[in-house]
């Protein structure tokens, strides 16, 4: 919902009716920006299907249409009854020459407008077929006729062999729900942890907003949706040798960067058979967040030969071609080899010069703007590079010594480095440890979690399967001596921004310092015991949390899942509201010691169809703090108050949760290759008295759980973490199996 500010800005004036409504030339003219920007991409994609391929069909198959027309002409049949003959009469007649030239021009002006007849009947078509969302609501594992025929249809409007962004101009664009529906769910979600007294109140507070404000909100929303359209292996390390890790991922990388520019990497389809949108693609690579006083905003580069390297305080720019094709692994880790061999020290101030993308966004624009032209340049190769590499001088990962220890302070760097070692600003840093160790921190605002998620599982499939390695660890093929030195760039900082890069540190080293990470990987059983149990995996961990912070607080909280909306066009996350009355009934029945396993179990059972019934709700565009946030946006925008939306805007996640997805390409087979397991990613906690936590099924018999906190919190200990190894000590939910019958 982020241009939902750009959509709705009116000047209004309440009675005691509601609100009268007077539109201004700045509200015409952000709601037609807002269009034309929206208009301007499906333009560029068009152009750009148009030359890899017209999706569902092929300029091969104008010109069999165009053939076919010819053909017909030839045996004196007129398939365009008398359509050609009339554009014939149009044409002009050049003094009664070539006139056979016209019959040509004739047939190619119909084949075109039939051509393109029928690929927009297709596109309004698929478009219709993709709107259905009643298979998301059938049992796991059944399907009605009624799907069973759907499915059948999208398949035979989807083309043979659709590209990346085939797909886009077909999916439908994400509904305002209904405003009586969201504010009735609202309820529902915060009923559990709210006392009677405070739910009371919200109820007023609800009503009062559906009476005063809701429908004029509600109508700006509907003008917007009209215009505009909405991780490292963990026991594998493939060398040691630094250089050489990096010059593997780095070509690994842009060869992925290559496949995604040629629209080579299939469309993700849900459950095999649903596109989602591909918009978040785009911007993986190129791409910086700039900082502004009142906003930030995205810049992305059309491409970009080189990558801007951090390594001992100091930045070097490292091309990534020559003769305009890509370096091999061989070439690019004698680059990186010569930056670590490179004994000059950091320039005064240059060290610590990154802290600033972690520090108040005003601040760094404004040290942006005070930069001399040699610095200005500096930064011009960062932001402009294809993304950021980070050398680090320190080893990191799983140690036999201390695995528990070894992999907090793994997941610690990766999430935080030491505050100056990391551009948070660019879409994403790739962090080559000393021992060979690697792994990715994200900018979030370009994409969600299963786009990086992506491009990663691309990246070590590729440099471990398909580049590999030399016996001696080196990368394959040999060096080329003819390469120009990594360029190390000269940033001659103004005196006057010193004392902003020291504040912007001790703020970065403050936030880095106060992160407390643990990763637990929990072995007792997996996704397939969970599955043999006829239950949601997802739905199964997030019951299971909600036991687990009861235990721990003693009490509900908010819970937020993120759900993805890319079902629909430009869609990206959705919350579902994980702690709901029916997971509290089943947390307290476990509490309870007079209740019995069926008991519990069948409680169980009830919490974990409601939450498959929320997640459902909101991937099909039925959520509510989306809706919510948005309505909240307009609100502002037309400095109209409401306590409700302001209540619901101020609400804090002390449990902020999210599934990390894995194996979305296939690339390889866990259980063929059981050491190449992966460790997944976190995040930080989104409250300061509250718990991150992500999770990631790895093959069919382990979950890594990634949580974190603040060590400044004291609801929230550093103490107060689960088990090094799954043990005695753990708790299996009631009616299960033990650990051996998990397998």
């Amino acid at each position: 919902m982020a241009e939902a500010h750009q959509a709705v800005g009116f000047r209004t004036s309440l009675t005691s009716d509601g609100a009268e409504v007077e539109l201004s030339a700045p509200v015409l003219q952000e709601i037609y920006l807002s269009g034309l920007r929206s208009w301007k991409r499906h333009l560029s994609r068009f152009w750009n299907d148009f030359l890899t391929g017209v999706f569902p069909a092929s300029p091969l198959s104008w010109l069999f249409l165009f053939s076919a027309i010819q053909l017909a002409w030839f045996l004196q049949l007129d398939p365009s009854l008398g359509l050609m003959e009339k554009i014939k009469e149009l044409l002009p007649d050049w003094g009664g020459q070539h006139h056979g030239l016209r019959g040509v021009l004739a047939a190619a002006l119909f084949a075109s407008c039939l051509w393109g007849t029928l690929i927009f009947t297709l596109h309004v078509a698929l478009r219709l077929l993709l709107s259905y969302h009643g298979w998301l609501l059938e049992p796991h594992g059944a399907m009605s006729s009624p799907t069973k025929t759907w499915l059948a249809l999208v398949r035979i409007f989807s083309g043979r062999h659709p590209m990346l962004f085939s797909y886009q101009r077909s999916l439908p664009r994400q509904p305002v729900p209904s405003v009586q529906d969201t504010v009735r769910k609202y309820l529902e979600s915060v009923r559990p942890v709210l006392s009677d007294e405070d739910f009371d109140w919200t109820a007023v507070l609800a009503q009062e907003f559906l009476r005063l404000q809701a429908s004029l909100l509600q109508w700006y929303l509907r003008l917007k949706s009209w215009w505009a359209s909405n991780y490292d292996f963990l026991y594998v390390t493939p060398t040691p040798l630094q250089a050489a890790r990096a010059g593997n991922a780095v070509h690994a990388l842009l060869l992925y960067r290559h496949r995604l520019n040629r629209q080579e990497i299939p469309p993700t389809l849900l459950m095999g058979m649903r596109p989602l949108c591909s918009a978040q693609y785009e911007k993986i690579f190129n791409t910086t967040r700039i900082p502004g006083v009142q906003k930030d905003y995205i810049r992305h580069l059309h491409d970009s030969q080189h990558v801007a390297v951090f390594h001992r305080g100091r930045f070097f720019r490292v091309g990534t071609h020559s003769r305009n094709s890509l370096l091999s692994p061989r070439a690019l880790e004698q680059q990186f080899q010569r930056i670590l061999d490179d004994p000059s020290p950091a320039c005064p101030h240059e060290e610590h010069l990154a802290a600033l993308t972690a520090a108040p966004r005003g601040t760094w624009a404004q040290v942006r703007r005070s930069l001399k032209t040699q610095a200005a340049e500096a930064l011009e190769a960062v932001e402009g590079a294809a993304f950021f590499v980070s050398l680090d001088a320190e080893p990191a990962g799983l140690t036999r010594e201390d695995p528990a220890a070894s992999l907090d302070a793994y997941a610690h760097a990766l999430l935080a480095g030491r505050g100056h070692d990391r551009w948070f600003d660019k879409s994403f840093t790739l962090i080559v440890f000393s021992n060979g160790k690697l792994g990715l921190s994200v900018e979030h605002s370009w994409a969600d979690c299963p786009i990086s998620g992506h491009m990663w599982e691309f990246t070590l499939a590729t440099e471990c399967f398909q580049l590999g390695y030399s016996t001696d660890g080196h990368c394959k093929g040999h060096p080329d001596p003819t390469l120009p030195r990594p360029q190390r760039l000269q940033w001659d900082l103004p005196d006057q921004i010193h004392s902003s890069i020291s504040l912007a540190l001790r703020g970065a080293k403050i936030l880095s310092e106060n992160v407390d990470c643990h990763v637990f990987p929990f072995s007792l059983f997996g996704k397939s015991f969970i599955r043999r149990c006829h239950l949601s995996s997802d739905s199964f961990i997030q019951i299971a949390l909600q036991l687990a912070h009861f235990r721990d607080r003693g009490q509900f909280c908010l819970t937020y899942e993120s759900a993805m909306t890319r079902l629909f066009l430009e869609g990206r996350t959705e919350t579902v509201r994980s702690c709901t009355r029916e997971a509290c009934n089943f947390v307290r029945a476990m509490e309870d010691k007079e209740k019995t396993d069926p008991q519990c179990l069948a409680l169980f059972r009830v919490a974990v169809d409601k939450h498959q019934a929320l997640l459902k709700a909101a991937m099909s565009g039925q959520g509510v703090d989306r809706h919510l946030f948005a309505l909240y946006v307009v609100s502002r925008f037309l400095h109209l108050q409401s306590p409700f939306l302001t209540q619901v805007h101020s609400e804090q996640w002390q449990l902020s949760t999210s599934q990390i997805p894995v194996q979305q390409m296939h690339l390889f087979d866990v259980h063929n290759y059981p050491d190449y397991v992966s460790s997944g990613g976190g995040f930080g906690p989104a409250d300061d008295h509250g718990y991150g936590v992500s999770y990631i099924f790895m093959g069919d018999d382990m979950i890594t759980f990634h949580i974190s906190s603040k060590k400044s919190s004291t609801k929230t200990p550093p103490g107060s973490r689960l088990p090094a190894s799954p043990g005695s000590d753990t708790v299996l939910l009631p009616g299960f199996p033990q650990a051996g019958a998990a397998h």
